[in-house]
């Protein structure tokens, strides 16, 4: 059981590369992600430099390179992290101020907390409070992060190496291989090649206590992608110990819009059918294990259910926590604002502090296709406009981490690169389209930035290390919450927010996260629409239709959630019913649209 209540999700892909040595003493999850390389071989070197640890480096020369980078950066990070946490443990408690702060960031509500409490107000007996010290204190868990759909082949001498060396694989291999007990956390859907790779590493398969060292975290959107992933895994004998239950939209990063499933909801799912998806994979796995002669675990193995996305006050905080039964609740943008705990740039800070509502956009700028939540006026955006502007649109793609379109070329090719946006635009010159037709598509070619690059380089800002290779450009991807959180945070203040201890938010006009979610949904939804208008489809109508009428259903759930509720949010209520009355009203119209195209289609077809 964990201490706390929350834990940090993975941000960009250098936001947090170190957030575990800067937070785990405190026992505090977090997630570092794994997509560059160069980047945590940059940092190990920079921290082995500053803690006088011998530094070899790990060139791209040597064999299965990526492999073990990841494994000797996680194996430094877990060293420098349990060393820190020994030195919390071991320090007097009359003068060490890391053990009151560990103690003061836990919730009120905290067991540990109390009898700490009780401890030492009752007497003061110095070594007994050491030993229980010792013996009650936990740090928080290294997490990582691989996103599946990032795994790119890769070639030596232009003769592609085996699947083992893709992108992802190599990434999984080198967590694999290292010394963490924790968890990897799989985003952006299924890779039935990485699964089934898992197999090869026994860290991943239970004792028969139950226990497992390497944990399998599964990052959806929602209960249906939880079960179809939960069962395929256990066919193989993998236990997936967490669903982490992420928003579609009001969320940082890459944004799954689902079909319409809103938050609240699918928790409800989850929530009613916790058991059944816990008995139903766990007797598919013992099968498995049974059937491949491994050890069967004696007990019924631990699943832990946690969401996030959006989350901005303690009473959202708790309200998930009471009403779903989360075991933890993922805290990710308003972290952007904390150096204690993240790694970005004060120039980024400064321009996440000022960003209002009409900053934080849901872009297409993503090589991945994927809608990405961006923030206007970033110094990567600025660097491409630049570009654009000279007549040579597209990154020079130091890193090809996403080269994965393979319209050209079979080796693969970022669509944030120049010489992919060179050659799509040649294709666009031969089309003898419109002006306006003309500027459109050219728009959508050369707004692809280059993110595998920007969101890593804030943290080599940060440390003053050399850019050369990268440049100077910050991708950043806060979610909407950050138009609420205007100033930098220390740890300290953060987790007393997140608790109810103090209110770090100066305005009084944040909407709830759900009805801010449902926003930013319907938004979505007349964006669809319009994209739609000169020429739906059969198939885009069906979307259309099962999209809002999800989205009608979430609106009738709210209400009766809201209506019912007699202990949260009392102070919002009237509000959220209204503007759920109201959104009703809107989706009414929007599905009127939706069929009035689809006839028109029709009569003129």
């Amino acid at each position: 059981m964990n201490d706390h209540s929350f834990h940090i999700p993975v941000m960009g892909i250098g936001f947090t590369i170190d957030t575990p040595l800067k937070v785990s003493q405190y026992g505090i999850d977090s997630v570092v992600s794994l997509v560059d390389d160069i980047l945590l071989e940059k940092i190990r070197k920079m921290y082995c430099s500053k803690y006088e640890i011998p530094y070899q480096e790990i060139s791209n020369k040597t064999d299965d390179f990526r492999a073990k980078r990841v494994t000797s950066y996680l194996n430094l990070i877990n060293d420098l992290a349990e060393k820190k946490f020994e030195e919390l443990k071991n320090a007097t408690i009359e003068t060490s101020n890391s053990i009151k702060e560990y103690f003061h960031m836990l919730p009120d509500t905290s067991d540990i907390k109390q009898e700490f409490k009780n401890l030492t107000s009752n007497y003061f007996n110095v070594e007994e409070i050491k030993t229980w010290v010792k013996d009650n204190l936990s740090m928080g868990s290294i997490d990582v992060n691989i996103m599946t759909k990032v795994d790119k082949d890769n070639y030596v001498n232009k003769e592609k190496l085996p699947i083992e060396y893709n992108d992802a694989h190599a990434a999984l291999r080198g967590y694999a291989n290292s010394d963490l007990s924790s968890s990897i956390v799989l985003s952006a859907g299924m890779n039935p090649r990485l699964y089934a790779y898992m197999e090869q590493f026994e860290d991943f398969f239970p004792d028969e206590k139950g226990e497992i060292k390497k944990k399998i975290i599964l990052k959806v959107s929602d209960y249906r992608s939880a079960l179809i992933q939960g069962k395929f895994l256990a066919k193989k004998g993998l236990w997936v110990s967490e669903y982490r239950i992420e928003s579609g939209l009001n969320c940082g990063g890459h944004a799954f819009a689902t079909d319409g499933h809103l938050l609240g909801p699918v928790l409800e799912e989850f929530k009613e059918k916790r058991e059944e998806l816990g008995e139903t994979i766990q007797g598919l796995l013992i099968q498995t294990l049974e059937n491949n002669g491994k050890t069967i675990p004696q007990t019924k193995l631990s699943l832990k259910i946690t969401a996030q996305g959006g989350v901005g006050t303690a009473e959202e905080h708790q309200f998930l926590i009471d009403n779903y039964n989360v075991d933890s609740v993922g805290w990710g943008t308003p972290f952007l604002l904390v150096p204690e705990a993240t790694t970005v740039d004060k120039a980024t800070i400064n321009k996440l502090i000022d960003a209002k509502e009409d900053d934080l956009y849901l872009s297409d700028i993503s090589p991945l296709g994927i809608p990405f939540n961006n923030l206007k006026g970033n110094t990567k955006d600025k660097e491409k406009e630049v570009l654009i502007q000279k007549g040579r649109p597209g990154s020079s793609c130091p890193k090809k981490f996403v080269s994965l379109n393979k319209e050209f070329k079979e080796t693969g090719i970022c669509t944030a690169s120049r010489e992919y946006q060179h050659l799509k635009i040649k294709e666009l010159d031969k089309e003898e389209l419109s002006p306006e037709m003309y500027k459109k598509k050219y728009n959508a070619i050369v707004e692809k930035s280059c993110t595998c690059v920007g969101l890593g380089t804030s943290a080599l800002l940060a440390y003053d290390l050399e850019t050369k290779k990268e440049g100077e450009g910050v991708s950043v991807c806060p979610g909407p919450n950050m138009a609420y959180f205007s100033k930098e945070m220390n740890l300290n203040e953060i987790t007393s927010h997140i608790y109810g201890r103090l209110n770090m938010i100066d305005r009084t006009d944040r909407p709830n996260m759900f009805t801010k979610e449902l926003n930013i949904y319907i938004e979505y939804l007349k964006k669809k629409i319009e994209e739609s208008k000169d020429a739906m489809t059969a198939k885009q109508e069906k979307y259309l239709l099962t999209f809002t009428n999800n989205l009608k259903s979430g609106v009738d759930y709210y209400h009766t959630l809201f209506d019912s509720i007699t202990n949260s949010f009392q102070d919002i209520k009237s509000t959220v019913l209204k503007e759920l009355r109201n959104s009703n009203k809107v989706l009414e119209q929007l599905l009127l649209e939706i069929k009035k195209e689809t006839s028109e289609e029709t009569k003129v077809s």
